[in-house]
């Protein structure tokens, strides 16, 4: 009787170690690709310039360089990069005075 008892015991403990190595592995392998640190490509403005600017490729190709959407699609992008440029020297400039002001 307790031969069998341990039998069942270690199957189980041989189970139970394969189903931790197999989720272990799914979970370290599942999505490191997507793993990164944050940076600026992750900003809105910059999302914003690159939507500006496929807007306006696409306008060009649809409607020609010179058409009134391509034309607008151009503005709004040059726009968008303002906005961006603006974003980045605000945050520069905040970030040296907290370290002129602090340390």
């Amino acid at each position: 009787m307790k031969n069998a008892q341990s039998r069942h015991g270690k199957r189980w403990v041989g189970t139970l170690a394969l189903a931790t190595a197999v989720l272990g592995g799914f979970m370290l392998f599942a999505d490191a690709s997507n793993a990164k640190a944050a940076d600026w490509g992750d900003h809105s403005r910059d999302r914003q310039v690159r939507y500006t600017e496929w807007r306006a490729h696409e306008a060009a190709e649809r409607f020609g360089y010179n058409s009134r959407e391509a034309r607008h699609w151009r503005h709004e992008n040059h726009e968008a990069r303002e906005r961006e440029k603006h974003s980045r020297n605000e945050y520069r400039e905040r970030h040296e005075r907290y370290r002129r002001d602090h340390y």
